[in-house]
């Protein structure tokens, strides 16, 4: 079985907040940004063996300063888009990392609607030339719309 896996850091993440006022300057209206690094692991259905063997790798995972979050599905979450670079595309790491995961909340701190993360991505969090931007809450992937594509 295979498993998203999001690991995202317990420690300020700096480019996170440059996001966040970018955004906001862009007049996309967003309350917090959390960016993640999104991994497909191999689980054999069990999720805490699983969890100890990421831990325990130290090319991925720092104790010090990430957290681990194993995902539900292997798609983006409400208010989340993951940003698939060209190069991750053809050449995935030996660690499996698929996307950079961006998820936006609101003032309120709830995960913000799809045409907030529409937005976010054509304005700022997705360059289509080299990157695809997969979103979820619907059936398929899609690529942000270009029309260089």
């Amino acid at each position: 079985m295979r498993r998203a896996v999001s690991i995202t850091l317990g420690i300020p993440d700096n480019e996170a907040y440059t996001a966040l006022v970018a955004l906001r300057r862009l007049g996309v209206e967003v309350g917090r940004v959390e960016r993640s690094d999104v991994y497909l692991f191999e689980d054999r259905g069990d999720a805490e063996a699983l969890e100890r063997r990421i831990v325990g790798d130290e090319t991925i995972f720092n104790p010090n300063k990430h957290r681990l979050t194993l995902l539900e599905a292997p798609a983006p979450r409400a208010g989340e888009v993951w940003i698939e670079s060209s190069s991750s595309r053809s050449a995935r790491d030996d660690a499996g990392r698929i996307a950079t995961a961006w998820r936006l909340f609101d003032e309120r701190g709830e995960p913000v609607s799809r045409g907030v993360i529409e937005a976010a991505s054509e304005r700022l969090l997705c360059n289509p030339a080299i990157d695809r931007a997969v979103i979820g809450g619907s059936d398929a992937d899609r690529d942000i719309p270009s029309g260089a594509e």
